[in-house]
């Protein structure tokens, strides 16, 4: 055949539009097939007695069927002649679409042999898929054709009504039911036909050789190449990832395929037990490095697809054999328990694209106009021959792939190739043919680049449905039943749980069941798809229901902390006190406290360890067959008190006295100091003194991490004890107070008046103290916190959708609102984390301090004093060398900037308490403090003035630390212009001491 001939038969075009007819008629058929099989949906007219006959007639006749004389057989059928055609002309056009369909591949399979095309799975990859596609879904057409059991009335009881409405037979029903007979036996009859065709047949399938080997290679196999792994290689982890592919072979050896077929029927279930095992393993640790560096899926989105493929064939497999299990010894191999985490990770891995569709555009539209096209322009130069036709279509790529630019994914662009693909395709088919000057197989190079420009533009413009076409999980629309004991396996197995929600999500993959040409089933797929959704939904939400019950219980009990109950292992029927505390002690001893050197590990090094430790009691319990994760469950939720079950020390014991007793006691003592700027404390460096790095202890992270092994209950432990330390502190300061009270009295009324204060503040005594213990109580606050921000971000993290109204309740606080309402909105929220003008906590500890003699009165007083003490008492601070604010770490060398805090919550506390106008007595605060230093500038003794611009700075962090004041406030007593200059001096003496001295 010439190559013009080839051109003018449009191989691709066809094999393009009959595959996707060949789907349609499938599904046509297979709803008449479901349809008929269930006597529900059955049409009505074949379950009537009266019909009974004639339906016996009809099928015993088929094809020959003589209507006129056949008035005895065929009289009800006479009378419901036009209901009958109005029922099943769309069954009967089917079976015609089917007989069609048959024609046109007949027609494209013998144009392919004429043309002697040659196919390669690894050169003309859409066509040789295509032309394999259309033979399996031809075959699969007839296949379900004959096992329509009623194809036969339907066709014959369609024609007999028909020739009795029109006197005459359909002009296709002598040939459609001359295929029916055909297909009888379909597998002999589809033997003969594909006769002619061995040759073409036969070089395609060996194409798939290597294919097919690496898709079936075992677990180990691919445990030994790192299947999947990105970390393997850390230096090609950026690396583009590109798909190789090679050539399967059989003969007439009966024999081995026998053998064959004994050893895959024995091995298999173990073979593709072990394979779902590696792929939990590798696709878990694939999905946390790219949801960590999602960049990576431009490089390596070739991995999650891939990662996607393997979980969908093994989850297909698992369905498919799952209720036909071959005799084994084995059977357990067939029920895999632990299958919701693949279907979890498979939903998981989808939703990592989606989210990121824009870094994988980003990554290949720049891959396919700065390398592709290039690539292929030399590629196309270094063709011996290049027809015309040819030529113009591969011009027009290297065209299409330079015009390419970034704005196009930037400005939320469409893009489009499939005209590319298809010419593509076009140009697959024009260079197989046999007289073709142009052979595909000569230049491997042009195949090679051209395979992988599709799937940079598939990249583009087709993410979604390469999803679907390598993670389409459809195949359970067909297997409820499976699909309903994979759920409730699911719901038996404890480690599963976190999985579940993956079933209810599978569901919407349903619609990918459906097709243009049979919407009579898309209503069917929706009913099954919503109420499988529902069911489960509803399933989990009671399975939700009851553990927060169980947990509330279990709160309660602990709460009570009345007498450890001795727990049970319901599957065993033994106690298990031991192991529970083997647990606990396991997980105290990976903190590695040690008391006499008061070290101790990271919160996030212990959090990583009681991970790795719960991870691999989760494995071994696949295996054993036991509820470790109960027992871990309750060792965590112990480890939240202060002494578990068995009366040890937890490990927040150890972490609430360790920060305590070595980070903030440092802290108080000047050694380690909070750096703002970098959200840690930090250590100052000593010489001759090695300790801990107060920073390691102190980030983000850790605060994070201390929040997540803690809990709630051990937060609000470690809270009670800094809330003890801040009360203790208070106590002392108030003792200050009285010592001091007549002077302060005095001060209080004449602090705006030098000659009186001139006389007045000498009479003061101990006023170093009260800062020194406002600065600790100021610590102290500030640690708490930075605790309080990690528990947010975990609370956050765990219960989004209980820290919306959280937040949202607090929103409806103001200050007209109830105080005993403030408090116990704001108690709520400061459990969750979330920081609060007026700390619950610091309110009931004050309250619950004994109270001596002293009238609330009196109190107030004091309360009010104490305020007056540490304003007129801050220009003392400007005397300590250590009073330099550092710009890099944004405070002071001895956490004189922890002041503020302490200065703000405890008067909010204080007057909180005395049911005081907050906002009053701070501006009060702020109007003393900044008159006593600005008397400051007065001073003509050096010494006492050494660091006055940085104490300045103390009044804008005030304000700052405060949602009761302004800055138009501190404006109103302390002139902006004083700070600025404060900042420029601060900034100029930083800068001027980190010049190295110039020798002379």
């Amino acid at each position: 055949m010439s190559l013009t001939s080839a051109y003018q038969h449009k191989l691709a075009e066809k094999l393009t539009i009959l595959n996707d007819r060949g789907q349609g008629v499938l599904i046509r058929i297979y709803n008449i097939k479901k349809t008929c099989s269930d006597p529900k949906s059955k049409p009505p007219f074949l379950l009537e007695k009266s019909m009974e006959s004639c339906l016996k007639y009809i099928n015993k006749k088929f094809p020959n069927i003589d209507v006129r004389n056949s008035t005895q057989h065929l009289g009800p059928v006479h009378r419901e002649k036009a209901e009958i055609i109005r029922f099943l002309i769309n069954y009967y056009q089917s079976f015609v679409d089917v007989m069609e369909f048959r024609d046109h591949v007949y027609e494209l399979l013998n144009t392919i042999d004429a043309c002697q095309c040659h196919f390669d799975i690894n050169l003309n990859f859409d066509f040789t898929r295509s032309y394999l596609d259309l033979i399996v879904t031809y075959t699969s057409v007839i296949l379900l054709l004959s096992r329509i059991e009623d194809r036969r009335i339907l066709i014959g009881l369609y024609n007999c009504a028909h020739e009795m409405m029109h006197g005459h037979s359909d002009p296709s029903f002598a040939r459609l039911g001359q295929m029916v007979l055909e297909y009888d036996h379909p597998l002999k009859k589809l033997t003969e036909e594909f006769g002619p065709h061995t040759k073409a047949v036969s070089g395609a399938l060996l194409s798939l050789h290597f294919l097919f080997v690496r898709r079936n290679q075992g677990a180990e196999q691919w445990r030994s190449a790192q299947l999947l792994s990105l970390i393997s290689n850390p230096p090609a982890m950026i690396d583009p990832a590109n798909s190789d592919t090679g050539t399967i072979g059989y003969g007439k050896r009966v024999a081995d395929i026998k053998e064959s077929k004994e050893h895959a029927i024995t091995n298999s279930g173990q073979f593709h037990c072990q394979r779902r095992q590696f792929l939990r393993m590798a696709v878990k640790e694939l999905e946390t490095v790219l949801t960590d560096e999602p960049g990576l899926l431009g490089p390596k989105a070739l991995f999650a697809f891939m990662a996607l493929s393997f979980i969908r064939d093994e989850v297909t497999w698992l369905v498919r054999h799952t209720e036909n299990v071959t005799k084994t010894k084995t059977p357990e191999d067939y029920a895999d328990s632990s299958i919701a985490e693949l279907l979890f990770l498979l939903e998981g891995i989808r939703a990592l694209i989606r989210r990121h569709i824009k870094v994988i555009q980003q990554y290949h539209l720049q891959y396919l106009a700065r390398f592709d096209a290039l690539v292929l322009s030399d590629v196309i130069q270094n063709l011996s021959v290049c027809p015309e036709e040819e030529s113009i279509i591969m011009s027009s790529f290297v065209s299409t792939l330079s015009s390419l630019n970034l704005k196009q994914v930037d400005n939320g662009g469409e893009f489009e190739f499939s005209g590319l693909r298809l010419d593509w395709f076009r140009l697959q088919a024009y260079t197989s043919v046999a007289k073709a000057p142009l052979h595909l197989h000569e230049n491997p190079d042009l195949a090679k680049v051209m395979n992988l420009i599709v799937f940079h533009s598939r990249m583009l413009d087709s993410v979604e449905k390469m999803l679907v076409e390598t993670s389409d999980l459809s195949t359970f629309c067909f297997h409820l039943r499976t699909f309903e004991k994979m759920f409730t396996m699911t719901l038996e197995e404890p480690t599963m749980l976190r999985y579940a929600i993956a079933f209810p999500l599978i569901c919407a993959h349903f619609v990918h069941c459906t097709h243009e040409m049979c919407p009579e089933e898309y209503p069917h797929l929706k009913n099954h798809s919503l109420h499988h959704c529902n069911t489960f939904l509803e399933e989990l939400a009671k399975q939700t229901s009851n553990c927060v019950l169980e947990i509330c219980a279990e709160q309660r009990n602990l709460s009570e902390q009345n007498g450890t109950s001795v727990l049970l292992d319901t599957k065993i029927g033994i106690k298990l006190p031991r192991l529970y505390c083997v647990a606990m002690r396991a997980i105290v001893w990976l903190a590695g406290y040690n008391a006499t050197t008061q070290e101790i590990q990271r919160p996030s090094e212990l959090l990583a360890g009681v991970k790795a430790y719960i991870s691999l009691i989760q494995s071994l319990a696949q295996f054993l067959g036991t509820d470790a994760s109960r027992i871990v469950r309750h060792a965590l939720l112990q480890q939240t008190q202060p002494l578990d079950a068995c009366g040890e020390q937890t490990i927040t014991t150890l972490y609430t006295n360790w920060y305590l007793e070595s980070l903030l006691r440092q802290a108080s003592s000047g050694t380690i100091i909070l750096s703002p700027a970098m959200q840690a404390f930090i250590s100052l460096p000593r010489e001759g003194e090695q300790g801990f790095s107060a920073e390691e202890f102190s980030d983000v992270s850790e605060m994070r991490a201390l929040a997540e092994l803690l809990g709630p209950y051990g937060m609000k432990f470690l809270s009670e004890n800094l809330m003890w330390h801040v009360t203790s502190q208070i106590v002392e300061l108030k003792k200050l107070v009285v010592e001091n009270m007549d002077v302060l009295v005095q001060i209080r009324s004449n602090f705006s008046k030098p000659d009186m204060m001139a006389s007045l503040l000498p009479q003061l005594t101990g006023a170093e103290n009260v800062l020194k213990r406002m600065t600790i109580i100021g610590v102290i606050l500030s640690f708490r916190a930075m605790v309080q921000e990690g528990l947010r971000e975990v609370f956050s993290s765990h219960c989004p959708f209980l820290m919306g109204p959280i937040e949202c309740l607090k929103e409806f606080v103001t200050p007209d609102t109830d105080m005993k309402v403030t408090l116990s909105v704001f108690e709520l929220a400061s459990a969750a984390g979330v920081g609060c003008d007026i700390d619950p906590a610091l309110v009931a500890a004050i309250a619950n301090l004994k109270a001596d003699s002293s009238s609330p009165e009196e109190e107030y007083k004091v309360a009010c004093l104490l305020l007056i003490f540490v304003a007129v008492s801050l220009p003392l601070l400007a005397t300590d060398p250590s009073s330099f604010y550092n710009i890099e770490k944004d405070g002071y060398n001895n956490n004189i900037h922890c002041l503020t805090k302490a200065i703000i919550q405890v008067s909010a506390a204080l007057f909180t308490l005395y049911n005081k106008n907050i906002e009053t007595h701070l501006k009060e605060f702020l109007v003393v403090a900044s008159v006593s230093l600005l008397q400051l500038g007065q001073e003509t003794d050096k010494l006492k003035t050494r660091n006055r611009e940085s104490i300045s700075l103390l009044m804008r962090l005030v304000v700052e630390e405060s949602s009761f004041l302004t800055l138009d406030m501190l404006e109103s007593c302390f002139p902006y212009v004083l700070l600025r200059n404060a900042y420029r001096e601060v900034s100029r003496a930083f800068y001027l001491n980190r010049v190295p001295a110039i020798p002379h």
